[in-house]
């Protein structure tokens, strides 16, 4: 014990010292300091300096400079601080908050005909697709660049450039200004430093170039307003036209992203310069980890949201694939239109074919040379192990569990036991083992389908793997193949809620329901950069400008590409307006006209689908809405904890809070959707106020109906609302009851119906 406490005396002084030592290493940090101030940029700049010459030692003088400078749509800078520093800096009048430049993660055609198909709206199928209007909306895409080339980008019948775009197209070494286009109509690229692990200043490896390197952005930015191209696919997969929500919607790319992610002050910077360029959309497939949400104001997303919406400008953004575990959404601030995903009416599918004839479905993207003609042995991970591996890992496929001898010129059979070994790790394990094709049995993912170019694999669920490994242990020289894939059009059933999509509700806020809504994207083809990798479909081929890619940043764009339609024909509606038209008119029955499901096949509940699948034709006149105005966001913020002085720095207005500030009040901002904690199953009641304007009909009045579960009483008041010639805007009423009620979340709706108009709005309903 003795010698224990020798040896912690003398560690200790090391410990304190490294970890001062680690405090005083300057990292990159980001300054916010609210609402952007009416002095020029270069004064701002100056007044910048000057406050960190005051936390900044003299010796040090030669960090007393700016990284990042924001001064358009909010104010504040980026700079290389010491934890101390950052923390003094912190404490100084103005500032709002002091956070590390943490990295956030990229949440990586037929799509857009599923969704059109759904509508019951009576036009023309395919006209909103091919609209043109008077309005030119401006769709600003931080991500990850552009590849100009594509077909997407096309300006074909494009008119001039709107006057009022105010944005650039920035050169680099392989992009120049003859790039851009009246459809791309503005590029930009930034490159700062980052701090790694090491506590060493590193360059991120952002090219000094608009150009898309990695084919996100370029994807996104197709899904939301591509041109229409035709004769579309991806290897054969798929054939069709690819199309944009928003085919003659401009583009203007920002350049936030590389392949190791999106720098905080990075994208923050991105945020600025889009409102500064007046784009009336921006579109973010990007966020942070669920696990390091911990505050609003320190959320470079939620910053520049909050005052892009100041601003008029939309923010969209993707939820996250993180689920299916609850409490997992991001991008949930109130102002952020966030999104969830989907699969479509479209399947891929590989076929594995038993030495008994058996054949059998799997999910999978391959372009396999395997034949039926031809079978090869089967074996089963555990049975092909490398001397001294565990069981578990080799049935895993985990790298080195399997002998490749054993291995070689067998399709081979794994589990998918060990999440954190990806489909792709599987595959290279299986393929590098000289494996003749791989059957993966994945319960959660098989809806997702994995690109294993020309390796032969295909993915099953349970069912079907239990049957695979019986035909194995019955058999003394079982044999299959895997065929290439084939595309199954009309699947059902479609739309299901995507298994990776993360779940809320949100764990910054209970009262806020999250996500807003649903949109496709699971195997979504879009446009990428034409890159050849080795081993993949296209080794001896031209490569191609069309890719299959999953997740919700492709349900983002979705949304995003609907937005811009919307605004488009009612230019004046705000962001709040047209979120609300496309909640409270979204799906909640898939193709065979039953309530939507989830992966596991469960009904979806609206922490998965927010209001449900988007339909934008029946959007663009959804009769009522529910008008988000930003007092409703000061006062959240209030409600939320934020201190009255900071919320002023925010908002540049003299804003009080409302005496009584707390959480549950949140409840009661006017949101399209109802979000309760905690409701007292003792005292059991709770009246909710909203407001709705009428932008349908004169001279109408709507009816309340409530669908609630059993033992959640409802009452609507008033049950009827009437608008006439000088009443645009009316409010009501809702009160719940909890006392006979099932504990916990008790999921419902409430629909305003009148002629034509159904204006629906769930309710998500925690009993204590």
């Amino acid at each position: 014990m003795a010698s224990l406490l020798q040896l912690f005396s003398l560690f200790l002084p090391c410990l304190l010292i490294c970890s001062a030592s680690s405090n005083q290493t300057p990292k990159h940090y980001v300054v916010y300091m609210g609402s952007s101030s009416e002095e020029n940029s270069e004064a701002a700049e100056s007044d910048h300096l000057q406050l960190l010459s005051t936390v900044i030692p003299r010796e040090d003088s030669e960090r007393i400079s700016l990284v990042n400078h924001y001064n358009h749509g909010f104010r504040g800078f980026s700079a290389m601080l010491t934890e101390n520093e950052a923390s003094e800096l912190s404490k100084r009048d103005g500032i709002v908050s002091v956070f590390p430049d943490t990295i956030l993660q990229l949440h990586t055609t037929r799509s857009w005909d599923f969704l059109e198909g759904k509508s019951k709206a009576k036009l023309r199928r395919g006209s909103y697709l091919h609209h043109k209007s008077s309005y030119d909306v401006i769709i600003g895409m931080v991500d990850g660049g552009i590849w100009p080339e594509s077909p997407s980008f096309i300006d074909e019948g494009m008119a001039e450039i709107p006057t009022r775009w105010k944005g650039v197209c920035m050169e680099g070494p392989d992009f120049k200004k003859s790039n851009c286009n009246r459809k791309l109509i503005g590029a930009r690229y930034y490159n700062v430093p980052h701090t790694s692990n090491e506590n060493k200043t590193t360059q991120m490896r952002l090219e000094k170039s608009p150009r898309d390197t990695v084919g996100h952005g370029t994807h996104t930015a197709s899904i939301a307003a591509g041109a229409l191209v035709a004769n579309v696919s991806y290897n054969g997969l798929a054939q069709g036209t690819a199309r944009g929500g928003s085919p003659f919607a401009r583009i203007s790319i920002y350049k936030a992203c590389s392949e190791d992610g999106c720098p905080a002050s990075t994208t923050l910077k991105a945020i600025d310069d889009a409102i500064k360029d007046g784009v009336d959309i921006i579109s973010i497939s990007i966020g942070m980890s669920s696990l390091f949400q911990y505050d609003f104001l320190k959320d470079p997303i939620a910053i520049g949201a909050f005052h892009a919406e100041q601003m008029g400008v939309m923010v969209v953004c993707s939820g996250g694939n993180e689920g299916p575990d609850p409490f997992t959404i991001i991008n949930a601030a109130p102002w952020i239109f966030t999104v969830a995903a989907s699969n479509i009416d479209r399947d891929f599918q590989s076929v594995v074919l038993l030495g008994n004839g058996r054949t059998f479905q799997g999910s999978a993207i391959n372009f396999s040379n395997l034949t039926r003609s031809e079978t090869h042995p089967l074996a089963y991970g555990k049975d092909i192990a490398a001397k001294f591996s565990p069981i578990s890992e080799a049935w895993n496929c985990y790298p080195g569990s399997l002998d490749p001898e054993k291995v070689k010129e067998k399709v081979i059979v794994c589990v998918d036991t060990f999440p954190i070994v990806s489909r792709k790790i599987k595959k290279l394990v299986a393929e590098d083992a000289q494996a003749k094709g791989l059957i993966l049995i994945n319960e959660n993912e098989k809806g997702v389908p994995f690109d294993s170019g020309t390796f032969p694999f295909t993915e099953v669920g349970s069912t079907t793997g239990n049957k695979i490994l019986k035909y194995i242990n019955s058999n003394k020289n079982p044999t299959a193949t895997i065929l290439p894939t084939a595309d199954i059009p009309r699947h059902r059933p479609a739309p299901v809620v995507a298994y990776f999509s993360s779940r809320g509700p949100s764990v910054l806020t209970e009262n806020i329901l999250k996500p807003d809504l649903m949109a496709p994207g699971v195997a979504i083809l879009a446009a990428v950069i034409p890159k050849v990798e080795e081993g993949s479909a296209l080794i001896g081929k031209k490569p191609l400008q069309y890719a299959i890619n999953s997740g919700t940043s492709m349900a983002c764009p979705h949304v995003t590409g609907a937005s811009a339609f919307i605004k488009s024909v009612h230019p004046k509606w705000t962001s709040s307006m047209i979120r609300s038209a496309l909640m409270t008119t979204a799906t909640v029955y898939d193709n065979m006209g039953k309530p939507l499901t989830n992966s596991s096949g469960s009904f979806a509940i609206p922490h998965e689908i927010g209001a449900g699948e988007i339909s934008p034709l029946k959007a663009l006149n959804p009769g009522l809405v529910f008008e988000t105005t930003t007092e409703d966001y000061l006062r959240f913020l209030c409600y939320n904890g934020s201190p009255e002085k900071t919320i002023r720095s925010m908002s540049k207005t003299n804003f009080k809070c409302p005496r009584k500030s707390s959480d549950n009040l949140i409840s009661s901002i006017n949101y399209p959707s109802i979000s309760i904690s905690r409701l007292d199953k003792i005292r059991g009641f709770r009246t909710i106020k909203r407001s709705v304007t009428n932008v349908g009909l004169p001279n109408v009045t709507y009816t309340a109906t409530v669908h609630a579960p059993l033992g959640l009483k409802v009452k609507v008041l008033p049950k009827k609302i009437t608008f006439v010639e000088n009443v645009r805007r009316v409010p009501f009423k809702v009160s719940f009851d909890g006392r006979e009620a099932s504990t916990g979340y008790n999921f419902g709706s409430l629909t305003w119906s009148a002629g034509p108009y159904s204006v629906r709005m769930v309710f998500a309903v925690n009993v204590e």
